[in-house]
């Protein structure tokens, strides 16, 4: 969710890029020629469908390249997937795999980005780092409501719920209004620098996580409801703000 202008091209891709865009050469064109054999893109569009219609969400294009040949931090269980969202589009970043429910996975995190975003109407440049945990939590909780926990993300699992309580005293709760234009807002978020890796998208699916067990999340809250509102009522279920 980067604010980049159309005529900021080389902005755009370094951004890309660090969520597992590809750099070309004969690895991900190879990945390129399987995807193709793969028929990727109707599967893609199956589950546009899919999804759509099942949370009324917004038509937006979808891009499909092959992911960089290297890991990333955002390649799902390093199976060669990842992607981002923007409010209007996805891109998805794919090498060939034999399970279809990886490329699920990946796409229902993503477009549930796009539909939350959407239905709050919210500038992405507001964007703070409390609404980017809550936005990241809830995506992967719909992951597992979806696809089955075999299919979440490995960050889900990198922290217990007491160390996430102990981290967010120490590392989160200081900086929960940074803007997505702040440093600060990305250095929690991916774990940078002394954070934790990836500990604001852990967090955030451990919040949600602990928030379901006390309080149904139905799709229309999953899409609307405020991200200070989960984090209250896991403030009233744990003592991470004491």
């Amino acid at each position: 969710m980067p604010l980049f202008h159309e005529d900021e091209p080389e902005k755009l891709y370094q951004y890309l890029k660090s969520f597992g865009m590809y750099t070309p050469n004969r690895k991900t064109h190879d990945y390129f020629k399987k995807l193709q054999k793969q028929d990727i893109w109707l599967q893609v569009k199956e589950l546009f469908k899919i999804y759509k219609r099942k949370w009324n969400g917004p038509d937006i294009p979808i891009y499909i390249f092959p992911v960089e040949a290297r890991q990333s931090l955002f390649v799902r269980h390093q199976l060669g997937k990842s992607g981002v969202s923007f409010k209007d589009k996805v891109f998805l970043f794919l090498s060939p795999a034999e399970d279809p429910k990886e490329l699920e996975a990946l796409f229902v995190h993503e477009y549930h980005h796009v539909c939350r975003m959407n239905k709050l109407k919210k500038a992405v440049s507001e964007y703070t780092l409390l609404d980017s945990i809550v936005l990241e939590g809830l995506a992967e909780y719909t992951v597992r409501n979806c696809c089955g926990e075999d299919y979440l993300s490995a960050w889900c699992t990198y922290y217990t719920e007491k160390e996430i309580e102990t981290f967010w005293k120490q590392f989160i709760k200081p900086y929960l209004t940074k803007k997505k234009t702040e440093r600060l807002h990305d250095q929690v978020l991916f774990g940078k620098r002394n954070v934790p890796d990836m500990l604001g998208y852990a967090a955030g699916y451990v919040i949600i996580s602990k928030y379901a067990e006390n309080h149904q999340i139905t799709l229309s809250d999953s899409l609307t409801k405020p991200a200070d509102e989960f984090i209250t009522a896991w403030n009233a279920d744990t003592e991470a703000f004491e």
